[in-house]
């Protein structure tokens, strides 16, 4: 009898041992993570991995992908080649209601940071006078493209007869110096720099266009979330700590801002301005962002409600 007791007590031990191996080891094993090239939005995460916030949690983090937009993330996470995202709310939204993504987003990173630019010596004073004029969007389904349509006070409304065209970030600043473009809506440090180069001015801030609009998030493959809480809640936790560290301390993020960039220090300085950051999930935000998108048939969903629960870790 004794000894079947002992057989029992030394299979139990060592089913926790190897259950805390496994768990170490996953602890251990690298987080595959992307963000878009540029985006002084992502600054958090330039933070945790210059200051070791991820190292003190006792992750390991990967940069797995550097892109130009959130669509290019979207099909990273569909191709299994990353685990989580600094990205923007809107491909996130898009990708996983039109089913090609299993997503979750586990944060806010920041909220507003759009601005809408027409050139410098532009006689555009307002945003009437953007009626006929071609201007550039990140995308259809953006919240720049919510944005611009919002600023003529429908977000369902036609942008007022703009004519607008779709041109990635990095090359909005090259189209408005050559006038192939009257102007452009984008995240910054785009806006900030178009008026560092000297061939542009802000109209207007996204700020003053719908006050605390949600923009970037913290995203991770669904599965990868699901199996991985420990490791979620200590990203989370490193996220939260490069949020503080932006309010703390500015000048030192300013300059891990132009380390990751390799833009000025002005140029940060004025498009950190313009950006708030915060961890706390605009819910009410993604709501009204969700029925845009529903609305104009971008995504086709019966139930926001059940989509949003669904979404949001």
């Amino acid at each position: 009898m004794k000894r079947v007791a002992l057989a029992l007590f030394s299979l139990w031990f060592g089913l926790i041992a190897i259950g805390t191996a496994n768990s170490q080891d996953k602890l251990d094993q690298p987080i595959r993570m992307a963000y878009l090239q540029n985006d002084i939005h992502h600054l958090p995460l330039w933070i945790a991995i210059d200051k070791g916030f991820f190292n003190e949690q006792g992750l390991k983090v990967n940069i797995a992908g550097i892109f130009r937009s959130g669509p290019e993330v979207m099909s990273a996470f569909s191709a299994g080649a990353i685990d989580m995202a600094y990205v923007g709310e809107a491909p996130t939204v898009t990708a996983a209601a039109n089913g090609t993504v299993k997503v979750a987003i586990l944060a806010q990173v920041n909220t507003e940071g759009s601005a809408i630019v027409v050139g410098k010596d532009s006689p555009i004073a307002d945003i009437s006078s953007l009626k006929g004029k071609q201007i550039a969007v990140p995308g259809y389904s953006t919240v720049q493209d919510f944005l611009l349509r919002k600023a003529f006070g429908d977000p369902g409304s036609d942008r007022n007869g703009t004519k607008v065209t779709v041109i990635k970030p990095p090359e909005m600043l090259g189209a408005l110096r050559t006038n192939q473009i009257d102007g452009f809506i984008a995240w910054e440090p785009y806006p900030a720099q178009a008026v560092r180069m000297g061939i542009g001015k802000v109209l207007v801030s996204s700020s003053d266009i719908w006050k605390n609009h949600p923009c970037c998030v913290l995203v991770a493959d669904k599965r990868f979330a699901e199996t991985n809480g420990a490791r979620i809640k200590k990203i989370v936790e490193a996220h939260q700590k490069s949020i503080d560290f932006i309010r703390e301390k500015q000048d030192e993020a300013v300059g891990i801002a132009v380390k990751y960039t390799g833009l000025d220090e002005e140029t940060i300085r004025n498009a950190m301005k313009n950006v708030t950051y915060v961890s706390s999930l605009n819910v009410e935000g993604l709501r009204e962002y969700v029925k845009f998108l529903n609305g104009l048939g971008y995504i086709k969903l019966n139930n926001l409600e059940s989509f949003i629960e669904k979404i949001v870790y």
